[in-house]
């Protein structure tokens, strides 16, 4: 606990708190250097190892008991005499979600809070489970730097150091007391928890969904925010509109072009969008303003901001700057709801010559297109929405050319784009005669084929750049993408497997996103049926989850037919 003083004494008057709960160790210095700061602008400042981490006992279990334990701390620290019986909450990634958990036990004492990327609307569809698909390189990451970060013991650093987690992406699934992690076993269970439980129910706990405690969460002013290539970006979106809808609050929604983290780098992965993209001063002069006028009524500009803030990728000039990144701008954009009024969704159909209109297939083209996934052979993972906790992680979040190379974790020589893989099915406009911005929820429909009893659909949204003087062979810029486990096609909360050989429509909800596709450019889609290391793969033989020891080679068919018409829907600003 941090007290504001006078001259080395704390002062005895109450002040408002500001609670952040971590597991990323509360004496680290950046933790401490923004309590001293919150401290000298009037207010106590409690951080807190959750439970079982670093200097707290218990034993720690990933999103386990931080709803109780989070009331119980603020229950406690409204005790203080030098408390005013308010308490506020901040924090970044899972120091978001201690702050949602706490929320929906609606602890009197609690007054605001400020979620920077986190707070799972729903573990099944995203962080945890991705539609069905395990979340690996973001998990097993985790897992392994955590347990490095959090040990004391030289012999486990030695063996974590020995056995990277990269060695072991390739050898999933674990055996349960076969890998780095049996070591500690509360680490273990949890992770191969995630990997072998797939049905939404198993993810509906206080924990790890918010869809069930809306109703009950504190009605308090909340800020939700979160990057267009965060791990957490439709899971920000969906808590917004749900809790806008019953708060008074206010609540509020930002989002910007960052990854996990983000909010103070003005790129994400190899993609450059301009200083005016950051948040200047985030990590305390932002914080302050608003804590100052939720706890204590200063009229500072707070009041007058609009519900929803959006960074609009795209206006950039497409050159390459002095970092080696593509030049891709944008600019913000307040608005009063989400998807912006007006919003034009539109139908854009996939055609067998890979063409991709606004015109359903005709009587008589082609009917489909069949490709093999082969788990052995996966396609590999060129940015995106996810974690990548440790600084060695084998994937690279954010805006890549969607092109193979030696630092794509999978990637074989001789590194040529995604789009030349025979398992990558690419579907593009002609180049826009016009400009287009595109903001809003994405949705795929597709109807298709398996030889195999289980498979995945993966669909990923390109922004294709032409030709320049820097990208002689252009860009293919990656703004969103998603996937769906076929055996969950029909529900989340069943598992059904495919008939081979039959047609079933497939529904995959990539995360939203925000982009100006400028004259010249081509929007296209994607679909194949992995996305390695970001999700597991696949192995096509629908044995349980996560407990597999056999793959087989699939044959996937997506059909685009005047009667099976697959189609993106895009929600374009009129």
């Amino acid at each position: 606990i941090y007290r504001p003083t006078r001259h080395g004494v704390p002062l005895d008057e109450p002040f408002p708190v500001l609670l952040q709960r971590t597991p990323y160790d509360k004496t680290s210095e950046r933790f401490v250097a923004t309590a001293h700061f919150f401290c000298r602008h009037g207010y106590v400042v409690a951080l807190q190892d959750i439970r079982g981490r670093y200097a707290s006992e218990g034993v720690f279990s990933k999103y386990g008991t931080d709803a109780e334990d989070g009331y119980d701390t603020i229950a406690q620290l409204a005790e203080l005499p030098y408390c005013d019986g308010q308490i506020g909450m901040w924090g970044t990634s899972y120091a978001a979600h201690t702050q949602a958990d706490a929320a929906k036990l609606h602890p009197p004492a609690l007054k605001t809070i400020v979620l920077n990327m986190g707070g799972f609307s729903d573990g099944w569809d995203h962080k945890i489970r991705n539609h069905g698909a395990f979340e690996l390189v973001q998990q097993l990451t985790w897992a392994f730097s955590e347990l490095a970060r959090g040990t004391k013991d030289p012999v486990i650093r030695a063996m974590l150091e020995r056995e990277p987690v990269a060695d072991w992406l390739t050898r999933f699934p674990l055996r349960k007391g076969l890998n780095p992690l049996a070591i500690a076993p509360n680490f273990e269970e949890y992770l191969l928890q995630m990997a072998t439980h797939g049905d939404a129910a198993d993810w509906r706990g206080i924990g790890t969904s918010w869809l069930d405690y809306y109703d009950d969460t504190a009605d308090i002013p909340m800020l939700h925010m979160s990057g267009w290539y965060d791990t957490y970006a439709g899971g920000t979106v969906r808590n917004y509109l749900e809790l806008a809808e019953r708060k008074r609050g206010p609540v509020r929604l930002i989002v910007g072009p960052w990854t996990h983290s983000g909010n103070l780098r003005s790129y994400a992965g190899n993609v450059e969008f301009g200083p005016e993209s950051t948040l200047t001063g985030f990590e305390r002069e932002f914080h302050l303003r608003w804590f100052d006028h939720f706890l204590k009524g200063n009229e500072n500009g707070v009041e007058h901001e609009g519900p929803v803030r959006l960074f609009i990728m795209g206006s950039g000039d497409g050159h390459r700057d002095e970092q080696g990144r593509l030049v891709h701008g944008g600019a913000w954009r307040e608005a009063s709801d989400w998807p912006l009024p007006g919003t034009a969704f539109t139908a854009y159909y996939l055609h067998a010559d890979g063409s991709l209109t606004t015109s359903a297939p005709a009587t008589g083209e082609p009917a489909s297109t069949t490709y093999t996934h082969d788990p052995a052979h996966p396609v590999p993972t060129i940015g995106g929405s996810f974690t990548g906790i440790s600084t060695d992680s084998p994937a690279l979040s954010g805006g890549f050319d969607q092109r193979e190379g030696l630092e794509i974790f999978g990637s074989q020589p001789p590194y040529l784009p995604l789009k030349s893989r025979p398992d990558v099915l690419v579907f593009q406009t002609e180049p826009l005669e016009r400009e287009m911005t595109l903001i809003g929820p994405i949705v795929v429909r597709l109807f298709a084929a398996s030889s195999a009893l289980d498979t995945d659909f993966t669909a990923k949204l390109v922004d294709v750049y032409p030709p320049s003087a820097d990208y002689p062979s252009g860009y293919d810029l990656n703004l969103t993408d998603g996937i769906i486990r076929a055996r969950y096609r029909e529900s989340p909360d069943h598992q059904m497997l495919l008939d081979p050989g039959r047609i079933h429509e497939f529904t995959i909800e990539p995360f939203p996103t925000a982009n100006v596709f400028k004259r010249g450019h081509r929007i296209r889609l994607d679909i194949a049926s992995s996305n390695f290391p970001r999700f597991d793969v696949n192995p096509n033989t629908g044995e349980p989850l996560g407990q597999h020891r056999r793959a087989v080679k699939a044959d996937n068919t997506v059909f685009h037919s005047a009667e099976y018409a697959s189609h993106v829907v895009l929600p374009m600003e009129r």
